[in-house]
């Protein structure tokens, strides 16, 4: 261990102005200056109009107390993380808004009433402090794992302030490490020493706004903390930079990688060694994931060396350290046309790869031996959504989850090694699904790519057109949207006769890289075709039509569901646009915007914001088309996202004279749940606008 801090520490030495070209001047900039005393007068004459039209609706306080009694019920899963043997717990209800970070026993946790030991009351000490602290979660230094790094979020954004957590006196070490908030990464190489991703200075963050120097930090006296030197440092161009300690037997470092992320979706990665920092041979569409037995796990986004897009790979650690440069990586799973991983991580002896097959789950453990790699499948539901929840360091067991549209969340305890899994917990329904059925079709986009959709509907569904439905989609970075069980979703709108569709369209990560991949940058106008393919789909087999067809997105979310009632605004009859980007060509220029360049393009390049324009819907809104009237929901203290592309919509829909509705919750972020009050007041305006629209 002496050695490997010393090589690190080594490494120190048209109609409106916004439909006109760039030039015009945007006359809702004002809007992105998130505080001002302008905008946020805006923002208020905005929700009081909203509230008036959706919170006066008798509807909206059943549809609250019914969200409310989902977000806050005590007999929800306590969803666990291990940790010292045993499992925490983060527990928000309505007695505790902001919740408690708790511990438990394993034991005690399979139990159906677990003998919980608060570590931290996030509402005393928000009330303490005068803060709004959210937890973010911990990293914790091994293998005793009772010394924490603990990240709190003040109003629920991204930036977190780190401090150091002594678990045995339930307190923060005095003196300890503590870092103010910020986009930071840290990690521990050893009791006294960390490996820390920060803005060092004021400014040192790149264009993204995330940290790219890293440097290793000694515990110093009472209140010090001691810089002994810079590990690495990347370009303020870049998206970020991000150390990752490997931990081997007994919880000691093997190793230090770093992560230089040129872009979104393009790394560098380098091991620290004797000899200073070394490149790893591999693609710049290449991700770490894990590391087990000695074996540095990756998965490709791209074809490399004989590999195809979306293989699993390892080098071996030794191999690495001795040469880097002539280390040869090993096969650990190659996905088939139908498959697609989506998460990898492992316990103490195995790796763990959760699955796509045609959109269902499974979850491979993987055991290396004698130079190859080995397989099971684990005995979880058939045919159900399953996800990773955690896996145990210190054993080979592992938390997952499987769920279907109608089919509670159960959590299952598995043992990776003994290839054997059993259910611990499970969430009784939330509603009665007794008159719904899920099925699975294909819709045709305009390049002739099948696409494929979830519908959840009534039985005895007249098939002429007059089911309210609400459309869901997402389309980008990789992101899969497979079947969940939302009791929300459930109680309110499909126990009332509605229909809930999930859209697969490319951009998403339902069948690997390659599905995502098709619909980057210039090719983005395919995921928009994708949706409104859906949408005809849906019509041409009755399941719903315009009239009582509503779309909602949130976030990447959002660019679509902007641009599908400006592109396609015959197609629908409301739109949920939350927390989303829509404003394509500044985007980059907002918040987290320029790290995500890679997705969309850059807007600043005048090749790229010919194509992004085309579509971009802040720009593309016209006098004279009647638009579905959409509702615009975001929140101010989103830092990655940034609100502005949302009240800007807003007031361009207002300047046209075209209906809408805004409304913007003042803290929680980005995710915009962290309260679940709040979040059961948010989901009862959602609700309440789409049966306005869709029901009535």
């Amino acid at each position: 261990m002496k050695s490997l801090v010393c090589a690190v520490a080594a490494l120190a030495l048209a109609p409106l102005a916004v439909h006109a070209e760039a030039a015009q001047p945007d006359p809702f900039a004002w809007l992105e200056d998130v505080d001002s005393a302008k905008s946020m007068a805006w923002v208020e004459q905005q929700n009081a109009r909203t509230a008036d039209r959706l919170e006066k609706d008798p509807r909206y306080e059943v549809f609250r107390k019914q969200a409310l009694a989902i977000f806050t019920a005590q007999d929800r899963i306590p969803m666990p993380r291990f940790r010292a043997g045993g499992v925490d717990n983060l527990w928000q209800d309505a007695a505790h808004v902001h919740g408690l970070w708790r511990h438990a026993s394993l034991e005690s946790y399979r139990t159906e009433t677990p003998a919980w030991d608060t570590l931290i009351d996030l509402d005393a000490l928000s009330k303490a402090e005068g803060r709004n602290w959210f937890f973010k979660g911990a990293t914790c230094l091994k293998p005793a794992e009772t010394l924490c790094l603990v990240r709190l979020s003040d109003g629920g954004g991204d930036a977190v302030e780190i401090r150091e957590f002594d678990i045995a006196k339930k307190a923060f070490v005095e003196g300890g490490f503590r870092f103010p908030t910020g986009k930071q990464s840290v990690d521990w190489i050893d009791k006294n020493t960390l490996l820390v991703a920060r803005e060092w200075t004021p400014g040192e963050v790149t264009t993204s706004g995330y940290a790219y120097v890293v440097k290793i930090l000694n515990r110093g006296g009472i209140g010090q903390q001691l810089a002994a030197g810079e590990v690495f440092r990347g370009e303020k161009t870049d998206v970020s930079a991000q150390p990752s300690v490997l931990h081997g037997e007994g919880g000691l470092t093997d190793g230090v990688i770093v992560n230089r992320a040129v872009t979104f979706f393009e790394s560098e990665y380098s091991l620290a060694t004797d000899h200073g920092l070394v490149r790893i041979p591999l693609p710049p569409k290449a991700d770490y994931q894990a590391y087990v037995s000695g074996q540095v796990v990756f998965d490709l986004k791209e074809a490399w060396n004989g590999f195809g897009a979306g293989a699993v790979i390892a080098y071996d650690l030794t191999a690495l350290k001795a040469d880097a440069a002539h280390a040869k990586p090993t096969l650990i799973f190659q996905p088939g046309p139908r498959q697609a991983v989506q998460q990898i991580d492992a316990t103490d002896g195995r790796l763990v790869i959760a699955l796509l097959e045609d959109v269902k789950g499974a979850i491979d453990v993987y055991a290396f031996k004698d130079g190859a790699w080995a397989s099971k499948r684990l005995p979880l539901p058939q045919g159900a959504n399953l996800t990773l929840v955690d896996t145990d360091g210190h054993s080979d067991r592992l938390f997952a989850t499987a769920e279907g549209f109608l089919d509670p969340t159960s959590l299952w305890l598995a043992d990776a090694a003994a290839d054997t899994a059993g259910k611990v917990k499970a969430l009784p329904p939330r509603f009665d699904a007794s008159k719904d059925v899920v099925e699975q079709f294909w819709a045709t986009s305009s390049d002739g790519t099948k696409i494929p959709y979830f519908v959840v509907c009534p039985k005895d569904m007249k098939p002429d057109g007059s089911t309210p439905t609400i459309m869901y989609g997402y389309g980008g970075f990789e992101v899969a949207k497979p079947p969940i069980y939302l009791p929300e979703m459930g109680r309110i709108w499909l126990e009332r006769g509605g229909a809930y569709v999930i859209a697969n369209i490319r951009g998403g990560g339902e069948f690997g890289p390659a599905w995502h991949q098709s619909v980057l940058r210039e090719k983005r106008q395919l995921a928009f075709d994708d949706f409104a393919a859906v949408a005809k789909d849906l019509a041409a087999r009755g399941i719903t039509s315009p009239r009582r067809l509503g779309i909602y997105g949130r976030s990447n979310g959002g660019v679509l569901t902007s641009v599908s009632i400006t592109q396609h605004p015959e197609l629908w009859n409301a739109a949920v646009i939350e927390s989303p980007l829509i404003d394509m060509l500044r985007y980059n220029h907002l918040s987290a915007g320029a790290s995500w360049v890679g997705e969309y393009g850059d807007p600043d390049v005048p090749a790229d914001r010919a194509f992004i324009a085309r579509y971009s819907a802040y720009q593309n809104l016209k006098p004279g088309v009647k638009y579905p009237e959409p509702y615009i929901t975001t929140n101010t203290r989103d830092d990655r996202v940034h609100p502005g592309h949302a009240r800007k919509f807003a007031a361009a829909l207002a300047a046209l004279g075209d209906p809408y509705l805004y409304y913007e919750q003042t803290f929680g972020g980005h995710a915009n749940d962290a309260d679940p009050e709040l979040n059961a007041r948010r989901w009862a305006r959602h609700y309440v606008y789409l049966a306005q629209k869709l029901m009535d």
